[in-house]
Order: structure tokens, then C-alpha cells, then sequence
């Protein structure tokens, strides 16, 4: 047997052959012969003895004594011929095809049923008793055929089932982590390009503390295979808003709102590795897999509105309530349940980073009067993606006894004797205490001060940043990192 290299002729010298000899191919024959169609390649048979070429097509005789690799017979050979190989196309990654797709689906559901509405409707009255009779008598046969498809629908759910690292909990994923990458690559881009002009400069100091911190908690939880797999980079972008988040693929994004309103390093610690703690769990890629599972199992529900609704005012209305539900009843408890998954794994993370675990439920108090000073309206939980602010602080502060076992497992420095949760409360009540003495005095100005925030303090003519350990330069926490033989597997 001869193995041929297929591609596209560039230049050959043969002689044209008419084309009613090109016959099928047939597993026998000792000719073959390929066509360039677009990217692929099909095979042909001509009679022995032949060649024949039109510029894109080349027909090529082997020789039937070359049968055998380890015998090969003379073998009819072309000077001055290129090939090239295709260049091969690259299919869109999973998530972002339903993406894509996600707004064309609801688009068919509603067609289809407005045209099922318009079909019924045209049917003559008669017609439409005779199809209630058939449905009725044949609704045994209907209702095997809803279980089956359902059956087969769990079935295919309980094959994308996958054990969630770092918890070991149990999750649908449909979209695997390749393919969730390389959509994570994509978003990266896209943020990049939106933030190009607000990134702060690597010398900035707000960008070297937030470069230190994660490089610090990358270091210290290098046992998890999550963390040490990815390579992390930071992005400070210059916008009053609260907020930071980790993409799948290591890049973290900062916002210098969130920096005005931790207080010190052991806040911003515990809020990074809330975050860190999102992209080592996986949980944008088991948001996305519920809400494309949610919105398949959702698109029979709003065919039938529109086809058992009257009018399409009706339809419209009874599809907002549909995806109102939808959401009330799936999309945000299960954004509030990854949430405070989030909030113990980062708590975890910080701990073994030998962060002062104890400022985490400090800075959700913070965050809670921040609102009420601010006059931010407070949604109700349920309404909400996230836990609110007090039920975040009390998950954390039932959580700070583990945290501090898993924190001196890990051989960290001893904390200070003083409790910044009790700190905190003193200042609350001075707070309040002043607040009251104001009122009473018209002639005093009301102005109830809020913390400065870390950026403030980064922004001082001597910033203060926390000494690093002598084994690790980069780290931001206080405690020194133990020697290798002292320190426990997993910290």
C-alpha cells in the first residue's frame, strides 16, 4: 500500500484526460485521485495508465506491485509539483456559540408558537374537534412520550455531572473547562480593550499592593493545583465603582471604588481571595450550564404562551412573567448559593495566606452602614445575585473559628490580642453616640465620617505598607513565611 499526501496542486505538467472515464472510487482500484473542494479533499478512480489534471484536479496511477510498504514497487513520480495543506478553522467554543445562539432560540420559540396561535385559530370548528378527539384518545400514548423525553433529558443531565474541586460538591457542568477557556480568553480581550485607557500604571502604588497581595495568596495556596496552573495578573482600572472580579484565565481586575473602601491589607486580602476563589471553582462556567439548561427547559414553556395566549399583548406579559419567575425561582439563589460558597473558600485562601481572617465580617459592616450613610437603596435578598451585607457577615463570623485553626495549622504569626470585630463595634457606637450629640446641637455641621479606605492611604505622602516576609519579597502580609520543613502540607 502507498500513502499519498493530499493538498493543491500549484503548478503540474500532465495531459488532460475527458472526464466521462472518472468513474467512482472502489476499494480495489489502484488508481485514486483528489479533488480540491473548498477544505476537503474527495477521492476518485480512473483506468490504469493515465493522468489527468485540469489545474485543480490531479489523477495519479499507482503502480499495483506497490501493495506493500515493506516491498514497494516503481512508483510513477512528478517533478515541479507544491502542495499546501489547508488552513484549518477553528470552531467557536460552546459558551459562546449559546451565547450567540441564546437570543435566536427565544426569537424560534416565539415564532413558532404564534404560529401554532394562527393555525388553530384558522381552523374550522369542526377540524378543531376532531384534533381535541384525537389528542383525548391518544393521551396515554402523549403522556409516554413527555416521561420518555424527560427520562432522556435527566439521563443527559446526569452524564454532565462533575464534582466541584476545593468543596468536592456536586454540580452540572455542560460546557467542559477547555472550551470555557477559551471563552475566558475572549472576555479578557474585551475587558482589556474597555479598560485600556483607565488601567493605572505598574508604579502605581495602588496597582503594586493589589500585584503583591495576589502574588501572595498565588504563593501560599501553590498546593492547590487550581492556583498553581494559572498564571495571575493584575489590572488596576481607575472608576469610582465598588467592585473586582478574577476571570478564569488568572487576569484579576480591580477597581479603585473597592480600594477607597477596604481599610487595610487584611480587608483587600479576604476580598481577593473572594474573588480568586470564583475562578478556581469554576462557578461562571456552572452559572452559564444552569442558565443554558434553565433556558432549553424554559423555551417549551414560552412556545405555549404564545400559542395558547390569545393576543400577543397577553403573550408579552405572560413572557415577562415567565422570565421573572425564572429568575426568582433559579438564576439568583443559585448566584446567591455560589456566592457564599465564594466568601468560605476566599476566607480559606486568606487564612492560609496568614491574613487577619478577622477583618472579613468587619468589612461587610463596613459596606452595611456605607449604604445606609450613602442613602443606597437596599433590595430585598431575594431580589438580589448576592447574599446582602448582613448575612454575609453573619456566614463570615460563624466561619472565623475554622479560618483561625486553618491559619495556625499553617504556622502563621500570632494575631494581635485585640479583635478588629470588637474594635469596629466600639467605633460604631462612638459613631452613633456622636451622631446623637449633633442633633442636639443645631450649631455643630452633621457630616458622620466613613473609613478613608486603603486608597487614601496609598495615596499619602509615607505610605505605610506591611513589611514582606525575608523568603518572599512580594508578599503583603505581615507574618514571615516558615521553613519548608515546619510548614504543614497544604499551606
Amino acid at each position: 500500500m502507498v500513502l499519498l499526501g493530499f493538498g493543491v496542486v500549484r503548478s503540474a505538467r500532465f495531459c488532460s484526460r475527458p472526464a466521462h472515464l472518472v468513474r467512482t472510487l472502489h476499494l480495489r482500484s489502484p488508481l485514486l485521485c483528489s479533488h480540491r473542494i473548498t477544505d476537503s479533499v474527495r477521492l476518485r478512480a480512473v483506468p490504469p495508465g493515465s493522468f489527468c489534471t485540469n489545474g485543480r484536479t490531479l489523477c495519479v496511477r499507482i503502480s499495483p506491485r506497490a501493495s506493500s510498504l515493506l516491498h514497494p514497487g516503481p512508483v510513477l513520480t512528478q517533478c515541479g509539483l507544491h502542495f499546501h495543506t489547508s488552513a484549518s478553522v477553528r470552531a467557536l467554543p460552546g459558551p459562546l456559540l449559546w451565547l450567540v445562539l441564546k437570543p435566536l432560540q427565544k426569537l424560534t420559540a416565539i415564532i413558532l408558537g404564534r404560529s401554532i396561535r394562527k393555525w388553530w385559530v384558522a381552523l374550522p370548528a369542526n377540524r378543531q374537534q376532531l384534533m381535541r378527539e384525537w389528542a383525548w384518545h391518544r393521551r396515554w400514548h402523549l403522556i409516554a412520550g413527555a416521561i420518555v423525553t424527560m427520562v432522556i433529558v435527566l439521563l443527559l443531565l446526569l452524564t454532565h455531572l462533575d464534582e466541584s474541586p476545593l468543596t468536592g460538591r456536586t454540580r452540572l457542568l455542560v460546557f467542559s473547562r477547555e472550551k470555557y477557556m477559551e471563552l475566558a480568553a475572549l472576555t479578557s480581550e474585551a475587558y482589556m480593550e474597555e479598560f485600556a485607557e483607565l488601567l493605572l500604571p505598574v508604579s502605581d502604588a495602588r496597582h503594586q499592593v493589589v500585584e503583591q497581595v495576589v502574588q501572595h495568596l498565588a504563593q501560599r495556596n501553590k498546593d492547590i493545583p487550581e492556583v498553581s496552573d494559572v498564571s495571575w495578573s493584575v489590572h488596576v482600572v481607575q472608576s469610582p465603582q465598588i467592585n473586582a472580579f478574577v476571570l478564569p484565565d488568572g487576569k484579576v481586575f480591580m477597581f479603585t471604588g473597592m480600594l477607597d473602601v477596604v481599610t487595610d491589607i487584611h480587608q483587600l486580602t479576604v476580598v481577593l481571595g473572594h474573588e480568586m476563589a470564583h475562578a478556581l471553582l469554576g462557578h461562571a462556567a456552572e452559572q452559564a450550564s444552569l442558565s443554558h439548561v434553565v433556558d432549553l427547559l424554559s423555551l417549551i414553556l414560552l412556545t405555549a404562551i404564545w400559542a395558547v395566549c390569545p393576543r400577543d399583548s397577553l403573550a408579552l406579559l405572560g413572557q415577562w412573567v415567565q422570565d421573572k419567575l425564572s429568575q426568582l425561582m433559579f438564576s439568583r439563589p443559585f448566584s446567591r448559593k455560589l456566592e457564599a460558597e465564594a466568601d468560605e473558600v476566599g476566607l480559606q485562601l486568606a487564612a492560609k495566606a496568614c491574613a487577619d481572617v478577622r477583618a472579613g465580617p468587619v468589612f461587610w459592616r463596613q459596606m452595611e452602614i456605607r449604604d445606609q450613610l450613602t442613602g443606597e437603596p437596599a433590595l430585598p435578598e431575594f431580589l438580589s445575585t448576592h447574599p446582602s451585607h448582613r448575612n454575609r457577615f453573619t456566614q463570615l463570623d460563624r466561619l472565623i473559628p475554622q479560618a483561625l485553626e486553618l491559619r495556625e495549622s499553617c504556622v502563621c504569626p500570632a494575631l494581635p490580642p485585640t479583635d478588629p470585630r470588637a474594635v469596629f463595634s466600639q467605633s460604631v457606637r462612638v459613631l452613633l453616640e456622636n451622631s446623637k450629640n449633633q442633633e442636639r446641637s443645631p450649631a455643630l455641621p452633621h457630616s458622620p465620617a466613613l473609613p478613608s479606605g486603603l486608597s487614601a492611604a496609598l495615596l499619602a505622602p509615607a505610605p505605610s505598607l506591611p513589611s514582606a516576609a525575608p523568603a518572599a519579597p512580594a508578599a503583603p502580609a505581615a507574618p514571615a513565611a516558615p521553613a519548608a520543613d515546619g510548614e504543614p502540607k497544604g499551606c
